[in-house]
């Protein structure tokens, strides 16, 4: 089982910094799945249990100038490891002006990603500050517990507003209740309400429009038909949302919302090469 990897552009290197950060944000731990074309992290908290899941998705091929893996066999070429990405995101933090960054996996005394990073200096030589992230390799026998999540048959997709906006509103109705109300209809209407004893807010976003491929495959049939104007609605705990909107470091060129009523909240965040899928179950 090997890894190694290197990135030399700069601008490659911030995103991917950016990307670290944001993760560390939402996940205290996760999983890091390595393939020989594409990165993984995932945060499989039960949904049953109330825990949020995460699937973040990048190509390798986007970031990395040399990306190299032998996986644990031939016919199974993947490695799946923990690790907190806080240290991963610390030792980047370093490479804010490095010429290159080299991450490779390492078992001296436990495994590790050794993050080394090259730093210009004055001399001919260079300055290399290393880092030793300590990970668990995920046996194979378990590596199907963090297989995609599949996305349930939803009964509204919906385009997000301006997420600097909606976090905003999030931030300023975080300090009235625990929970949030998110509703959403056909009509690119959505709505964010919270309701106390003592208070009741709600938000209107409209004019958002409604992604095409509701119904393209079917995967929306429960939406034929139906009224166009009706709400769909889940509630759900209001510091996970605010956590996935104070977390965005890149700005996401598409970021959409599906919504199972009184079930599940699914947010999908498309930036460039890096797509991130974000469920919230609904609070009975």
């Amino acid at each position: 089982m090997r890894f190694r990897a290197k990135i030399v552009d700069l601008a490659c290197l911030n995103h991917f910094s950016r990307l670290i950060n944001t993760i560390a944000k939402l996940a205290k731990t996760c999983i890091l799945r390595l393939t020989v074309c594409k990165l993984y992290f995932i945060l499989s908290d039960k949904v049953a249990n109330g825990g949020a899941s995460m699937w973040c998705e990048l190509s390798q091929g986007n970031f990395f100038d040399e990306f190299q893996m032998e996986g644990v066999a031939a016919e199974h070429n993947e490695i799946y490891l923990e690790l907190v990405p806080e240290n991963l995101s610390r030792a980047l933090k370093t490479s804010q002006s490095a010429k290159a960054v080299k991450i490779k996996l390492t078992n001296k005394h436990c495994p590790c990603l050794r993050v080394a990073v090259e730093l210009p200096s004055l001399s001919s030589s260079s300055r290399i500050v290393t880092h030793d992230i300590p990970v668990g390799v995920i046996p194979r026998r378990m590596w199907n517990d963090f297989r995609e999540p599949s996305v349930p048959d939803f009964d509204v997709s919906i385009y997000l507003p301006v997420l600097k906006t909606m976090k905003n509103v999030v931030e300023r109705m975080k300090n009235l209740s625990n929970f949030i109300v998110i509703e959403a209809n056909l009509s690119g209407e959505m709505n964010l309400k919270i309701e106390t004893d003592l208070v009741s807010v709600t938000t209107h976003f409209k004019d958002l429009g409604n992604p095409p491929w509701a119904s393209e495959d079917g995967c929306q049939s429960s939406a034929q038909g139906r009224d166009l104007e009706s709400m769909t609605e889940a509630c759900i705990d209001i510091k996970k949302l605010q956590q996935l909107l104070a977390a965005q470091q890149v700005n996401p060129t598409k970021a959409l919302c599906n919504i199972v009523h009184k079930r599940i909240v699914h947010f999908i965040l498309l930036h460039e090469e890096v797509s991130l899928q974000y469920f919230i179950p609904a609070i009975a």
